[in-house]
């Protein structure tokens, strides 16, 4: 804890970008101003750098690029290897865990040791790897590389400690499992074909050991070669040489019959009795033309042959399909007895898997689901009933279903509020799924004890705003509601319509939202911005429209002279907006000018007529910025909305307007040289007399003006859409070291920029980059907080505009708000991004706001139906030490706290120097407040308040993309999130207190489960269909049958989650057993250590003796005198 004193009486007089004092006792800078009068500011901080720690919580969403499926039937968990090398790992609802191998490779194929707590990765690195899966955490325990050869296969047999490896070179290797070890065992390409062969048979695709004796493995090399190779004969039982390359094998699990599935499009039967033909060949969806021929069809990429007790048996592939139809989608086929079911998906499929009632591969399967990764879904089919419904999904698959462009988060809600959405979004949720529960449950995951509501809010391109449930680490679906209802669907002839080239006109920008008062307002991408109120009633209502021409014309741009003689607020009329800033069409929005001379026209056309709105958010009103002179309006890159004032206000890089959304007026409308009247801080230089309408409408604002706010804004020359930039990993490594004015030339979506933005340092157009609405004091003699807008600017400009609101309802309803420029004007660094409030003892102070009541609820007549406003005043608890409050400013380059009414400057911190702040919020953390940014350089760090000492400095992500300078989004108790891929979101903490927590919130992904037993196969089937239990693969591939592979074909690396790794496993059983599991393995290797000493004992033992024996038979015969 440490206290810091600031007495403003005598503070020095500096510059307020000076900078005095280490950053680590609190940067002081005063301003040229003092306090009126003398105040103490005692501030007990107690935040330290321990109260921080960065590491990642939980992902959510479809695993982005998915390659690799597995299943274990017995703990039914299912893992997803991706190509950026992450894996999944999926159990019952709240069992998600995400590992990443460290190289990045993709993954080629996952592989469980059944019922073991273990998976084994195979990468496109040609690595192996093991993970252990009896910790929460999973990590890797070992890694072999292979050098020579590169892996295209891999086979692991239930209950088997050793791997079959195939490769491209059509060798297989035998690998095991507790060691990581290769075996000398080889079964080498020229050995398994005959030698008469004079071709390559191509790499593995294929490994399996029959189920009638595991003695036997059946490889399949891709040229359409098979071979049964038996192990303990090391020699072929029977070769196979089909002209069709082979995609795929499947078993009969009586081991007397397998099928394959080709490139043709064919499926082949094949009969180990006779093995010189196919024993049945199929073209599922190859029909028999005109001409006798049959149509030419697809691959099947996949076959599985499953079989069933009480019915036929189960063919199920993925491909096969014909190619004269063109634009069909892929499919799965499911083939019982003579019924054939095609399934079409709305993705290509990756890979799918049939669940079985059993694992082992001799006894019938019953197959009861199959699951099926798709390029970006996951569906699971029943295949218990017969019209094979889908299992409704669990998991949070659908983030992406329309591109994410812009994210929201909030810890702290009310806890009302999300079991009202839920109920209200489950009247919309789909129907038809199974009945059954969803196949894929193991693990366990309780409630911890650390949780609270969260809400995540996600805005998506195709103009829908989706609310998730966050609490808890889980991710559930609150509520879905679709933006582009307000608005009439562009007709395809339509000349705007034309003229418009983006693909997602009603892509969300931002989101602003008020637990409390329910409010809800979005930010399109076509300058238009949505207010909704929220109604448990559905009711018919009539949207109004509000049209604001906001652009800054020529004679906005003033030089300084004109400025001196001048002065824009010089008459008190000013403060009100001008007739040629406004046009205002409350409900008509038919009143536009025609289409062809492009002016005063909005982007998109709100619908005019009485419309019956849902249950849940329902819009309040539409705000739309209008073309100007054939030039189209700017994207909006601020917003604020306060819900107790009944106001809205945002910006662009043209200017500020504000709207009061109880009247439906716009009540102030000016560019922001305006807004300074006679304070300007910046010498205007006049623009060129030629006016280029495209470096207007493509203006370049600095550093992250640019690259996050303006970066997001409608181009019209290039336009590129929200949805191509969610794919696009645009990397920002390079900006580190350079000026902020090329940090914004290098990023801009657009690459065409006209001559005259080369002249950007002398522009004087200026976008508003952040507002907050609050109480505070706009004048430095103001001795009451009054009702302010407080406006930043992307030229590092602060600027408080003081309104006055009436106070009655009735006169709140009828009177205008004033507002009025003060003149008061703070500086930083750096576009400025974020403003909060705090009281003199260092608490936040919250916006006021209006309690939420439903407006369409039933009129009740013995109740006045009034606004309750609730108020946090900055002097209601500040009696100590008297009226003020601390501002806290922060910029894309530094941070800075004021104490008002007096614009003292109490401490400033330079944040960076060599790259620029992309997010900064003032959040709560272990029951106090600090101030948390995110670097465009990756870095992620902790101000304390109000000193700015900094607290945490982690270098968190070394390459930072458009897409997470986008999404990423602080929130309360040391929680943050960003989208890590196009379709997944991955939540952070900061708060050392919640990554203590961790591995309690965590679910475990091992359960203890008794193996099932093998069923009893009977005594005649045992003794004439051969016994698969008496083969010992450790005779066989174990260094003293088969010696030691060569070093130089593969190496065995350590891991780094080995023994430590499982040491520091979950508590609880799994826990015990784990340590209980090493304590063996240590103990039996210390054992081990003990017989080999004892060997080495006895063997010296011998040796002493025998050579004792020789000495004494060579003296025996000799005199004492011939020694």
């Amino acid at each position: 804890m440490k206290k810091f004193r600031k007495v403003l009486d005598g503070l020095t007089t500096s510059s307020p970008g000076a900078t005095v004092g280490s950053p680590s006792c609190g940067s002081a800078a005063g301003t040229p101003t003092a306090a009126p009068t003398p105040k103490e500011i005692d501030v007990q901080e107690t935040l330290v750098s321990e109260n921080f720690q960065l590491c990642k919580t939980v992902r959510h969403g479809f695993p982005y690029q998915p390659t690799a499926l597995a299943f274990d039937p017995v703990q039914k968990i299912l893992a997803i290897g991706s190509r950026s090398g992450g894996v999944r790992i999926l159990g019952r609802p709240g069992v998600d865990c995400y590992c990443q191998h460290e190289s990045g490779a993709a993954v080629l194929q996952l592989q469980f040791l059944i019922n073991e707590g273990a998976l084994v990765s195979a990468c496109a690195d040609d690595t192996l790897h093991l993970w252990n899966l009896r910790q929460r955490r999973p990590a890797i325990l070992h890694s072999l590389k292979f050098n020579r050869e590169r892996i295209t296969f891999c086979h692991l047999p239930f209950q088997s400690k050793w791997l079959y490896v195939g490769t491209e070179r059509g060798n297989t290797h035998i690998v095991n499992i507790e060691s990581f070890v290769l075996s000398g065992y080889v079964i080498m390409w020229n050995k398994a074909i005959e030698l008469s062969t004079k071709t390559h048979p191509g790499p593995v695709v294929h490994l399996s050991d029959s189920p009638k004796d595991e003695g036997k493995l059946l490889i399949g090399f891709e040229s359409g070669t098979i071979v049964q190779w038996d192990l303990r004969g090391k020699k072929a039982d029977f070769r196979i040489y089909y002209d069709e390359a082979i995609h795929s094998v499947s078993w009969h699990h009586e081991g007397k019959q397998f099928m394959c599935s080709h490139s043709d499009g064919s499926l082949t039967l094949w009969n180990l009795r006779n093995t010189t033909k196919p024993f049945q060949v199929t073209f599922p969806h190859g029909k028999i033309q005109k001409d006798a021929r049959k149509e030419s069809c697809k691959p099947i990429l996949k076959v599985e042959y499953k079989t069933c007790r009480n019915s036929e048996p189960f063919v199920i592939f993925s491909g096969g399909l014909s190619y004269d139809k063109a634009g069909r989608r892929p499919a799965l086929t499911i083939m019982h007895g003579k019924a054939i079911t095609v399934l079409e998906m709305d993705y290509p499929i990756v890979e799918f898997m049939v669940l079985c009632e059993t694992p082992y591969n001799n006894e019938v399967q019953e197959p009861y689901a199959v699951v099926v990764l798709l390029e970006k879904d996951l569906i699971v089919v029943d295949l218990t009933q017969s019209n094979y419904p889908v299992f409704e999904n669990p998991y949070p698959m659908d983030i992406h279903e329309s591109p994410v462009t812009c994210t929201a988060y909030f810890a702290d809600c009310p806890p009302d509020i999300i079991p009202i959405l839920y109920s209200i979004g489950a009247k919309h949720k789909k129907t038809g799924y199974s009945q059954k529960e969803w196949p894929i449950s193991g693990g366990t995951w309780t409630l911890g004890s650390h949780t609270y509501p969260e809400i995540i809010i996600t805005g998506h391109a195709d103009g829908s705003i989706k609310f998730w449930d966050a609490s808890a680490i889980t991710l559930q679906m609150l509520y879905k509601m679709k933006t582009s209802k307000v608005f009439e669907k562009p007709k395809p002839g339509e000349g705007r319509a034309a003229e418009l080239v983006e693909e997602d006109p009603f892509a969300i920008q931002m989101v602003s939202w008020c637990p409390q008062s329910r409010m809800f307002c979005v930010v399109g991408i076509s300058a238009h911005i949505i207010l909704y109120r929220f109604s448990k009633y559905d009711a018919n209502t009539q949207i109004v429209s509000l049209e604001v021409r906001l652009q800054c014309d020529s004679d906005d741009v003033i030089s300084p002279s004109e400025n001196e003689n001048n002065p824009s607020f010089s008459e008190p009329s000013s403060h009100s907006p001008q007739p040629h800033h406004q046009h205002q069409h409350p409900a008509s929005p038919g009143s536009r000018t025609p289409e062809g001379i492009k002016d005063s026209i909005p982007c998109l056309k709100v619908k005019d007529r009485a419309v019956r709105v849902p249950p849940g958010y329902q819009s309040e009103l539409v705000i739309q910025l209008l073309w100007v002179d054939g030039e189209p309006p700017q994207q909006i890159t601020s917003l604020d909305i306060n819900s107790a004032y009944g106001l809205l206000a945002f910006g662009n890089c043209n200017g500020l307007a504000v709207v009061d959304y109880l009247q439906k007026t716009v009540i102030l409308c000016m560019s922001t040289l305006d807004l300074y009247g006679s304070t300007d801080p910046y010498q205007r230089l006049t623009r060129s007399p030629r006016r280029n309408r495209q470096s207007t409408s493509e203006f370049c604002m600095r550093g992250l003006s640019n690259f996050y706010s303006d970066s997001k804004k409608r181009i019209r020359t290039s336009y590129q859409s929200l949805t191509e930039l969610t794919d696009n990993q645009q990397s920002i490594d390079m900006e580190r070291n350079k000026s902020p004015t090329s940090e914004s030339r290098e990023n801009s979506f657009t690459r065409s920029r006209s001559s005259s933005v080369s002249s950007i340092d002398r522009d004087t157009k200026e976008a508003v980059t952040t507002l907050q609405f609050g109480e505070s004091y706009g004048r430095k003699n103001d001795v009451l907080p009054t009702p302010c807008l407080w406006v930043g600017t992307s030229l590092g400009v602060v600027l408080l505009i003081p309104m006055s609101i009436p106070t009655d309802q009735e006169e709140r309803m009828e009177e205008p708000v004033t507002m009025g420029v003060s003149g008061a004007v703070l500086m930083l660094k750096g576009s400025v991004l974020r403003f909060s409030f705090l009281d003199c003892m260092g608490a936040l102070i919250q916006p006021p706001y209006e309690v939420w009541r439903d407006h369409n609820a039933p009129e009740d007549p013995d109740r006045l139906r009034r606004r309750k406003l609730v108020h946090f005043s900055p002097s209601s608890s500040q009696d100590a030490c008297g009226d003020g409050h601390l501002a806290v400013v922060c910029s894309e380059r530094q941070a800075k706290v004021f104490l008002m009414p007096s614009q003292s400057c109490l401490f400033v911190h330079n944040i960076t120097e060599s790259s620029f702040v992309l997010r900064a919020d003032v959040v709560s953390v272990c029951n106090s407040v600090c101030l948390a940014c995110f670097c465009a350089n990756g870095h992620v760090m902790t101000l304390s308040l109000p000193s700015l000492r900094p607290l945490m400095d982690v270098n968190y992500l070394p390459l930072t993309d458009m897409r997470i300078a986008r999404t990423f989004y602080f929130t309360n108790g040391g929680q943050a999130l960003y989208l890590s891929s196009p379709t997944e979101v991955q939540r952070i903490t900061y708060s050392q207190e919640m990554c203590d927590n961790l591995q309690e919130m965590l679910g475990e992904l091992f359960t203890p489960i008794e193996t099932p037993e093998a069923q009893n196969r009977g005594f005649l089937k045992g003794f004439f269909g051969g016994n698969a239990h008496t083969f010992d693969r450790e005779e066989l591939f174990g260094e003293a049958a088969a010696g030691k592979a060569s070093r130089s074909l593969a190496q065995h690396i350590p891991g780094q989650g080995g023994v430590e790794g499982m040491k520091v496993a979950a508590s609880g059983v799994v826990g015990e057993l784990a340590r209980a599991r090493i304590a063996l393995d240590e103990r039996g290797q210390r054992l081990g250590e003990l017989e080999e000493r004892t060997a080495l004992m006895m063997t010296s033992a011998e040796s002493f003796s025998k050579h004792a024996h020789e000495l004494m038979l060579k003296c025996k015969d000799k005199k004492w005198y011939q020694f």
